[in-house]
């Protein structure tokens, strides 16, 4: 049913609770498992208080801990990096790699009107060419 699944990984919270989720698919639907990370390109119309970026030695380094983490589960779990708006990364590489399922977490900034616009979930959610699992 899901043979791809691609996991976006961050270093937020609920990206490493999301991570049992995928394990659980992964193990039950024999599944390969694509890890993926995104270099966030620096938007000069920031504002000055968003979120500092990774570098790409800080997405590397979360790549490599969340292919350990996978492999420590008996899984052997591709990786990819890439730069851009993670939404639209996300959706692109899906299609690239044929994914059956993307399996995300969720930082709730989609729960008021002004999150919902800004929100990467919600974004992958609407332009995904395959089914979108959120894990709270």
């Amino acid at each position: 049913m899901f043979k791809t699944v691609l996991f976006p990984i961050d270093q937020s919270r609920e990206a490493r609770e999301a991570a049992e989720v995928v394990v659980d698919i992964v193990q039950k639907y024999d599944s390969h498992l694509v890890l993926l990370s995104v270099v966030e390109i620096a938007d000069s119309e920031a504002s000055a208080d968003a979120e500092p970026m990774a570098s790409p030695d800080q997405v590397a380094q979360l790549l490599q801990n969340a292919q350990s983490l996978f492999t420590q589960q008996g899984i052997q779990a591709e990786t990819i990096e890439r730069e851009g708006k993670p939404a639209f990364v996300i959706c692109d590489v899906a299609d690239e790699i044929g994914a059956n399922l993307i399996v995300m977490g969720c930082r709730g900034l989609g729960l008021t009107e002004e999150g919902m616009t800004d929100s990467v979930t919600n974004r992958v959610i609407n332009l995904s060419p395959c089914p979108v699992l959120v894990v709270p």
